[in-house]
């Protein structure tokens, strides 16, 4: 089970850090996605990391502003979201892919195990 936390209500070009707790098993050796979905918009790929956290991916519209981050001992992983845009709003969710790591790690239908969401609004 994994569930998201870290959402809220934040100003255009403020941060928020969004996190991701495993339980019920250990994720440590998968890799792990965030994904967001807009009111009316499909769900789109945010950022994912594998295990170890060497190998990382991010969509182009987050480069250089989000980062993401896993902490294997805690089962966990966090987004870290710097200088957020009204755009940046919607529902966040954490997924995991308990396969190894791929260069397709944006697809959503790589992805078992997915968290409830956990929403940020962004305003302007």
């Amino acid at each position: 089970q994994l569930q998201a936390c870290g959402g809220g209500l934040v100003q255009a070009g403020g941060s928020l850090r969004l996190s991701c707790e495993a339980s019920g098993r250990t994720f440590s050796r998968s890799s792990m996605a965030w994904f967001r979905q807009a009111p009316g918009k499909e769900r789109e790929f945010v950022a994912a990391i594998n295990w170890s956290g060497v190998h990382r991916g991010y969509a182009d519209s987050v480069k250089a502003r989000f980062t993401i981050s896993r902490d294997n001992a805690k089962n966990s992983g966090h987004l870290q979201m710097n200088s957020l845009k009204p755009e940046d709003a919607a529902v966040y969710y954490c997924a995991v892919d308990p396969g190894p790591w791929s260069l397709r790690y944006g697809l959503g239908s790589r992805y078992h195990y997915w968290g409830q969401g956990t929403e940020v609004t962004v305003s302007s």
